[in-house]
């Protein structure tokens, strides 16, 4: 069970270690009211989380991943182009399968009225 009176020292470790991790949350969840407080007022604290930051993206910049949204792009532009077939191809003499009014013979049913 980790201790829950820790020290700014032993919190800024912890929070280091969890943003390496990507376990930001699971370290907020850790927190104890008391530590939380003193986190939040904490100007000592502030200032290490953002040098953790720093060092956390410096080290770790090789091998992070940007996404690659042309595979994205590529598969909308798939989509959309699917659609428009289909909805030419619908248009182009298929059948519409909903069912018709009943009408008089030969007569408009807008007329009818």
């Amino acid at each position: 069970m980790p201790d829950k009176n820790r020290e700014i020292q032993e919190l800024l470790v912890d929070y280091a270690g969890a943003l390496r991790d990507g376990c930001i949350p699971t370290f907020l969840k850790s927190l104890t009211r008391e530590e939380a407080k003193r986190l939040a007022s904490s100007r000592e604290f502030q200032g290490a989380a953002e040098v953790a930051r720093i060092l956390n993206s410096v080290g770790f910049a090789d091998k992070a991943m940007t996404p690659n949204v042309g595979l994205f792009i590529s598969r909308v532009n798939a989509k959309i182009a699917s659609r428009l077939k289909r909805a030419r191809s619908s248009s182009q003499g298929k059948v519409s399968t909903r069912a018709k009014p009943v009408t008089e013979r030969g007569k408009n049913p807008e007329k009818l009225v």
